[in-house]
């Protein structure tokens, strides 16, 4: 077996007021995604979170950005790859509900054009994310926990 290669990344779940989570849709892969990419040399997950945030959506302001897990997951088994997750959960104000944006920040998906939108985190239906980013949905404040759902079937 080849050595393994350990790629780190920020993700950020990223809601808005109405408790919606932003999602989008871009080249590359099937299904929705979040903002996320690879931390820089010397950067922390969450430099590197806002800084991921800013060049895919052109959002600026975070709020109440909290770290919510990290995880490893593997992207191939051959050669091995795995990617070091670090999930975030920060709210913003954004009225719009949808909006086109164009990568400008001159690195590797310079150009990329992302289409945004909010969505429920309730309505997240399993295998609808690329690269299982929906996984810690679930963790997010604005979703019902099991003791909601369980007390709702009472």
């Amino acid at each position: 077996m080849s050595d393994v290669t350990y790629v780190r990344k920020a993700c950020a779940y990223i809601t808005r007021g109405t408790g919606e989570l932003l999602v989008f849709e871009g080249p590359g892969h099937d299904g929705l995604q979040i903002p996320k990419g690879t931390l820089e040399t010397g950067e922390s997950p969450r430099e590197a979170l806002f800084r991921e945030v800013r060049e895919e959506s052109g959002l600026g302001t975070l709020n109440g950005t909290q770290h919510l897990t990290t995880d490893i997951w593997t992207r191939r088994e051959e050669p091995p790859k795995r990617y070091v997750r670090h999930f975030f959960h920060a709210t913003v104000y954004e009225p719009r509900d949808h909006w086109h944006h164009v990568v400008t920040d001159g690195g590797e998906e310079h150009g990329a054009e992302f289409e945004f939108r909010w969505l429920q985190p309730t309505a997240v239906e399993d295998g609808e994310f690329a690269l299982d980013l929906d996984e810690y949905v679930g963790l997010l404040p604005t979703a019902p926990g099991p003791d909601a759902v369980a007390s709702a079937a009472d």
